[in-house]
């Protein structure tokens, strides 16, 4: 090396010199200026070398002349001097002078100040590299920006944070603001934290929210007079210029605590004043079918903790009303003289249509919320359960059915069944007597079958796929062994007809063989029978015990149905009637004219049989039989012969008779309870061993699917099995009861 490079050079010579006069006055000087920022040109390549040059020499010297130390403190003076003596009294002559001014000029010594940081840091980058690191001190970088912190931030701060608010507050009115100068001075801010959003927290973010909530809680007094759905556009409208608002120059983790304190001011805190308007609130949107304002509503009030359960109660309070409205329709018509059926058609498909809408209204307005969807349920649960008149409403939506699946009921085409079929379900879905329609659904089902009135196999099929799907192979186990058994049914009348060939008869006789358990129980009178019909009875007979040995046959002589010629004078029809009314026919042949008491003895039937019997042939729309005295009231001083006079335009005639059965049997539907609901305590009790009353009868209610019962009820049937000895009472607590084995 030569003896130049190894010169000494003095603390004062190396700063005043070179340092201070090459780089440092000029970039003040350049600084000042006003030349753009990080320019290239500032120091050229052999300026900036021999600056880096000098202060590596300086601090590479041997003690006493290593000038590392005194360098790093000149280092944080130069930018502690040139902030104190330049920028703080440029930016107060701008204090007062309008937010804008102020922040510009903020913005302008900010930049400056990381341009001479910079430029320093490249100077000094020998002392970040061993001296700061080996003494463990704030590199150059950090100290320019804790001198900025010190002598510029702290004071001006207040200043530059209530400009920015007031900048925003302009813009919120729809103003122009500088939005990049905003988002300089909020990177300043983020600067300041040293690596953490402490300063901008604390500096700016909190001030923010707090004028954020006085600017909203003003507009909230001032919009509130709108309707709700106005007040809820402004509401929205002002959200999304939130969230644009951050992202456009604020730190991104301020959206949801400005977003939370917007919410609280406009929507939480006036909630229950929007969602009870009595013209415009929730109640108003539902009855004019508002959905972009219900749409709405539902968006905005989803976003408060909670605030979904006061617009669903309102909802589900809505829906009630709605149904109640149908329900009292139905009433009104009942008390002004109209007769009470379990045939209503109008009321099922009213209900029917009020949850079509709301469901689509919870679908597509409240994007099949759970909140909603459970208010729909709870609604169409007290309105489906409220019955009005002498008939259940179980009744009246099985009728419904048994209209939709028979022929001769509702004119409506195959995908047209399947889609009542489907929302028929899902109002039975919210029925608590499921049980009670099971069993009205299987005596009309059973009707349909045996009278051959279904419109559709297919359509029967679906029917309880649709209910097995609801409530399970429980449900319906005996409505798929009805079918089963007409399915095995075809396959045996086709062979016995083959072994009724060679039987020498008048009759075309064919028998449906039922399995007991499947189908409703029916009165089964032991009529006197033609000879013929005995006869062909007989052939039956004798062909099933030789098919099956071990079972037994009974004849239900009251669901049978037979095709009779009738001939009237010179003209004859076929004549579509039952079985016992055939029979009857068969009596009156030859002129024959019978007493009613003649009539019964000879038939063998009792009173409560031969009345309806006789007046579906006498007192009927077709008068085969002429009853003397003429009426329509059945006496038993009555004659009967046959109508010799019985016209008609029709050869086919059908001629319908009153069903000796009840249609629903409450009493059946009870036993089946009881026996139920026992069996439900001896299965709990029988895992649990020893359980409180209360913790029973709560058990036995949440495991009883198809009705539910009265705790009066389950009381009384504890009390049937503590007689059989199912179970017992403790002896230490009577509201204990224990399982004996």
């Amino acid at each position: 090396m030569s003896n130049a490079s190894q010169r000494i050079i003095p603390l004062e010579e190396g700063w005043n010199d070179e340092i201070k006069a090459k780089a440092i006055d000029k970039l003040e000087a350049l600084l000042n200026g006003g030349l753009d920022s990080g320019q290239a040109s500032m120091f050229g390549p052999r300026e900036y070398v021999q600056i880096y040059t000098t202060c590596y020499d300086m601090c590479t010297q041997r003690s006493p002349y290593n000038w590392s130390r005194e360098l790093y403190d000149r280092h944080g003076q130069t930018i502690e001097r040139y902030l104190t003596s330049n920028v703080l009294p440029a930016l107060r002559e701008k204090t007062g002078q309008g937010g804008t001014i102020l922040l510009r000029e903020l913005n302008h010594r900010w930049t400056n100040h990381q341009i001479m940081n910079k430029w320093l840091k490249k100077f000094f980058t020998y002392l970040d590299r061993y001296y700061v690191k080996h003494h463990s001190l704030p590199t150059l970088s950090q100290s320019g920006l804790r001198r900025f912190q010190t002598h510029v931030y702290d004071e001006m701060k207040q200043d530059t944070t209530t400009a920015i608010l007031g900048l925003i507050n302009e813009e919120r009115e729809g103003k122009i603001i500088d939005k990049s100068l905003i988002k300089s001075i909020v990177e300043l801010y983020e600067s300041m934290g040293m690596g953490t959003l402490d300063a901008y927290n604390a500096d700016l973010e909190e001030a923010l929210l707090s004028a954020t909530r006085e600017y909203y809680a003003k507009k909230r007094d001032f919009w509130i007079n709108d309707s709700t759905p106005e007040y809820l556009v402004k509401a929205e409208e002002a959200l999304n210029e939130e969230r644009n608002r951050v992202a456009d120059y604020l730190n991104s983790s301020s959206e949801s605590k400005i977003l939370k304190v917007v919410e609280e001011e406009i929507l939480e805190k006036v909630e229950m004043v929007l969602l009870e308007k009595e013209t415009s609130g929730c109640r108003a949107l539902l009855q004019n079918d508002k959905s972009e304002d219900l749409q709405r509503m539902f968006r905005l009030f989803s976003r408060l903790e909670n605030g979904l359960n006061p617009m669903a109660s309102i909802v589900q309070s809505f829906i009630s009303t709605m149904g109640d409205d149908i329900t009292n329709r139905r009433q009104a018509r009942l008390d002004g003289g109209e007769k009470d059926k379990n045939d209503d058609p109008r009321f099922v498909k009213a209900l029917i249509a009020l949850h079509e809408k709301y469901l689509g209204v919870v679908k597509k307005d409240f994007s099949g919320h759970s909140l909603f969807q459970k208010a729909l349920k709870d609604a169409f649960v007290e309105v489906v359960n409220k019955n009005v008149g002498q008939y259940t409403n179980a009744e009246l939506m099985s009728t419904f059915c048994d209209r939709i699946l028979k022929s001769g009921g509702e004119k409506l085409s195959e995908s047209e069944v399947e889609e009542t079929l489907d929302r028929i379900v899902q109002i039975f879905s919210y029925l608590t007597d499921k049980d009670m329609f099971a069993e009205i659904y299987r005596n009309q089902l059973a009707k349909r079958l045996l009278n051959q009135r279904s419109t559709s196999n297919d359509a029967e099929k679906l029917m309880i796929a649709k209910l097995k799907m609801q409530c399970g192979t429980q449900f319906t186990s005996k409505m798929e062994g009805m079918l089963a058994d007409l399915a095995v049914g075809s396959e045996q009348r086709t062979e016995f007809e083959q072994r009724m060939r060679s039987v020498d008869t008048k009759l075309d006789f064919s028998v449906q063989v039922l399995t007991t358990g499947f189908w409703p129980s029916y009165k089964s009178p032991q009529v006197s029978l033609t000879p013929e019909m005995s006869k062909c009875m007989g052939v039956f007979k004798e062909w099933h015990d030789t098919k099956h040995q071990k079972r037994k046959l009974s004849w239900m002589f009251s669901q049978g149905n037979a095709s009779v010629r009738g001939t009237f004078g010179k003209k004859s029809y076929d004549l579509q009637v039952s079985t016992l009314q055939a029979i009857a026919l068969n009596a009156l042949n030859d002129g024959i004219t019978l007493t009613f008491e003649e009539f019964s003895r000879k038939l063998n039937l009792d009173h409560a049989i031969m009345k309806p019997l006789m007046h579906s042939l006498s007192c009927g729309k077709y008068k085969v039989v002429r009853k003397t005295p003429p009426g329509n009231k059945i006496n038993a001083s009555d004659k009967f012969a046959a109508n010799a006079k019985f016209t008609c335009n029709m050869r086919k005639i059908r001629i319908p008779m009153a069903s000796l059965d009840s249609s629903f049997n409450t009493k059946r539907v009870e036993e089946d309870r009881s026996i139920a609901i026992e069996a439900a305590i001896v299965r709990i009790m029988k895992a649990r061993k020893t359980l409180q009353h209360q913790q029973l009868l709560s058990e036995v209610l949440a495991q009883l699917a198809f009705f539910n019962p009265n705790p009066r009820v389950i009381k009384k049937r504890i009390e049937a099995l503590i007689d059989r000895e199912y179970l017992e009472r403790s002896a230490d607590n009577p509201h204990v009861y224990n399982y004996l084995a």
